[in-house]
């Protein structure tokens, strides 16, 4: 039988086109004049690119938080071993600031001339701990203990790369534990995954800095630092940026006194004398 459409049927097919037609148009609508306003904001809004040691990662997400709402400039973060940073800067990358675990990354850059020497400064000063896999059972409060028969797995960074993992090589060094212990380290590529190894339990123990070892997975005990050159942190803005300027205000913000607060609240020691 041959369908024929009523007069009915017809008309409120039209309506129906019609009403698909007009929230057509006002999404269209919508989502042109929210491109409008999206690329007007980014126009308007400078961003700057900081490469930063994995230490820093929960204080300087903080920091630049803070830096945003109060001069309306986006910070980016690029967290990572100072190492591999230098090295990436080093081969041009669009990076603003750089703010190393070590002086010696800093100071390297600034001699083949990828830093600007009058922009150097510490701003911290670190501290590695003993940390521990809640879970684990285990009983650590030094680093002689990491002897025990117990431990299959102790979780360091890189010390090729990594500024707290060559801290934590010479720790164990110097207690005369690292040749014991040698076979049973994983190595993590920054201090951030190495404390990762120890949070999801695939190495009981690891050695990690402070700043980021306030995590409920884990319990940790200081390590002494003379038993480790200091890890003195410092930064300098990049040659290349596009942004010196607020590179360097950005840089000054982190050594102001809201910066310093913040750091210290993610226990590091602040430097008496910058230089």
């Amino acid at each position: 039988m041959r369908y024929t459409k009523t007069s009915t049927t017809f008309q409120g097919e039209i309506y129906m086109k019609e009403r698909l037609i007009t929230l057509s148009f006002f999404m269209i609508l919508i989502v042109f004049i929210f491109g409008c306003t999206q690329k007007t904001t980014d126009t308007n809004q400078t961003t700057i690119t900081v490469a930063a040691a994995s230490d820093l990662r929960f204080a300087f997400e903080e920091i630049g938080t803070l830096y945003e709402e109060k001069t309306a400039t986006r910070v980016v973060f690029l967290f990572g071993s100072s190492g591999n940073l230098a090295q990436q800067i080093s081969q041009g990358a669009p990076i603003d600031l750089f703010a190393s675990a070590n002086k010696e990354f800093i100071e390297d850059l600034i001699e083949s001339e990828h830093l600007i020497a009058e922009t150097k400064e510490l701003y911290a000063i670190g501290r590695i701990v003993l940390a521990v896999n809640k879970k684990s059972g285990l009983e650590i409060e030094s680093l002689n203990d990491l002897v025990l028969k117990e431990i299959d797995q102790i979780a360091i960074a890189n010390p090729n790369h990594a500024p707290y993992g060559l801290a934590a090589k010479e720790a164990l060094l110097s207690s005369n534990v690292w040749d014991e212990i040698e076979q049973k380290l994983v190595y993590g590529e920054n201090v951030t995954q190495t404390l990762q190894f120890v949070q999801t339990g695939n190495a009981q123990v690891g050695i990690i800095a402070h700043s980021i070892a306030n995590v409920p997975e884990i319990e940790f005990t200081i390590i002494d630092d003379t038993l480790h050159n200091p890890l003195e942190q410092m930064l300098a803005v990049v040659k290349n940026s596009s942004h010196i300027e607020i590179s360097l205000d950005f840089a000054n913000f982190i050594n102001s006194s809201e910066g310093r607060a913040i750091m210290e609240k993610y226990e590091f020691t602040l430097p008496q004398n910058q230089n």
